[in-house]
């Protein structure tokens, strides 16, 4: 079983690929800067990025669009709404070596499920899908905890987010 990413990790491509990462990172309540969306009423946005870097040799054709997106809230994962109108994606740019493309995206889902949430990403790079990865955390996780500098902090939430799914997988196979 692959264990999911922390919010703010990167994670590695590799084979074709390598050289390319990607990381979901900066989750904030923010309100969308050309207003609600009339879908979301009744709930709480929050804001997050995507970012890929390009640390190999070649560009790569880059895309990250809403429906290369998933997020879910809450302990049932519910999905979160996307508001696309005011999102900001990666749609046809290339990226050559030693450069970064960050996607701004803005989502809303009840307050009390920010707590907890998964947002799945799946690039299109150089009209080619890539792997899906998933990245775990919620809103009121301060990121600066998550800096590997920090260590024991990481590895606490790290550790409590793999226990937990290591748990909830022999429940399964049981």
């Amino acid at each position: 079983m692959r264990e999911p990413n922390v919010i703010g990790d990167w994670q590695e491509y590799d084979g074709d690929l390598a050289g390319l990462r990607v990381r979901v990172h900066g989750v904030e309540c923010a309100e969308p800067p050309r207003g609600r969306d009339d879908a979301a009423e009744g709930l709480s946005y929050f804001r997050f990025r995507v970012t890929v870097e390009n640390r190999g040799t070649d560009h790569v054709g880059l895309h990250l669009e809403d429906g290369q997106l998933d997020i879910r809230t809450g302990p049932d994962g519910e999905s979160a709404f996307l508001d696309w109108r005011n999102s900001r994606f990666i749609e046809g740019f290339d990226l050559y070596p030693l450069r970064r493309a960050t996607s701004v995206l803005y989502a809303a889902a009840p307050e009390v499920h920010l707590t907890q949430f998964d947002i799945q990403v799946q690039l299109r790079v150089d009209e080619e899908w890539t792997e899906r990865y998933l990245w775990s955390g919620g809103i009121g996780v301060d990121e600066d905890l998550l800096d590997p500098a920090g260590g024991t902090a990481r590895e606490g939430l790290a550790g409590q987010i793999s226990a937990f799914l290591h748990e909830e997988a022999e429940r399964g196979a049981s």
